[in-house]
């Protein structure tokens, strides 16, 4: 057997060839293997043999796979949330839009009602509802794999009574207002290159948009202002270089985006204001 000291640093030299961050991931992937926190790995600094599952789990990340997939879950704003297969892997990225929301409603009561369209896993709604405990809302998703993971998300944090989860084409079948509404849609134009294991992996219909990744905005432009409730706002994520298209469609729509940047300085979503 070997220790667990021994086995990171094989691990962190055979993930180097495919992964920009080989330490990280064999960090996480030990923790797993574990069944503790990275944080109590570092912490702790555990002495013993590395167990028998984390070679299996350096394997399936070498090949490409995501964590997530690998261990089941996904640390996203304050919670953590089961994904896999059928499922987006939450990115910090979309931490941006709750970010801008907490901002917003800063010094209110919050938001009463949320809306998350292309809710995944139930990635925003229910990061929302942990920032706001006497909020409700709606995830909505074109995919059943998706919402079973949401729906369990939602059971497993204590939010199952807060949170409805509803097969759905975007806004379709949707006539109530909301005082936040989230999206992350697909962005990527077809093609394009995508991160390591991301099209190996992810679901294609929650990455792709069109030959020029405008595909969804085009639909959603014209029905997310219908949805907003008077004082409410709305958060769309964008791609890096998609600010002035998607700013573009919803001017034709009548509204005014807001540009937010995330932590890089990256442009990373459109808001607009009921």
């Amino acid at each position: 057997m070997t220790s667990i000291p021994r086995a990171l640093s094989r691990a962190t030299e055979q993930l180097s060839k495919s992964s920009d961050t080989p330490r990280l991931d064999a960090e996480l992937l030990m923790a797993a293997a574990l069944g503790i926190g990275r944080d109590r790995l570092i912490l702790d600094d555990p002495r013993g043999e590395a167990p028998a599952g984390f070679v299996e789990f350096v394997e399936r990340r070498a090949k490409g796979e995501p964590i997530a997939y690998i261990t089941g879950h996904r640390a996203f704003w304050t919670i953590d949330l089961e994904v896999g297969p059928g499922a987006l892997v939450p990115r910090p990225d979309s931490e941006t839009l709750i970010a801008f929301a907490v901002e917003y409603f800063s010094g209110t009561a919050g938001p009463r009602r949320v809306l998350d369209l292309g809710t995944g896993p139930g990635t925003l709604l229910l990061a929302a509802l942990d920032e706001w405990p006497k909020a409700t809302g709606l995830g909505v998703d074109a995919s059943e794999a998706a919402l079973a993971y949401g729906r369990r998300n939602a059971e497993r944090l204590g939010m199952y009574r807060r949170a409805e989860f509803r097969i759905g084409d975007w806004a379709d079948g949707i006539e109530e207002k909301f005082d936040l509404i989230l999206c992350n849609p697909p962005y990527v134009a077809e093609g394009a290159e995508t991160g390591a294991g991301v099209l190996e992996y992810e679901p294609h219909e929650a990455l792709f948009a069109g030959p020029d990744g405008l595909d969804d905005y085009r639909r959603l432009a014209p029905v997310i202002g219908g949805l907003l409730a008077p004082g409410g706002i709305a958060g769309i994520e964008i791609g890096f270089d998609q600010a002035d298209a998607v700013a573009g469609l919803l001017e034709q729509e009548g509204h005014n985006a807001t540009l937010v940047r995330d932590l890089g300085g990256r442009p990373r979503a459109l808001c607009i204001k009921g």
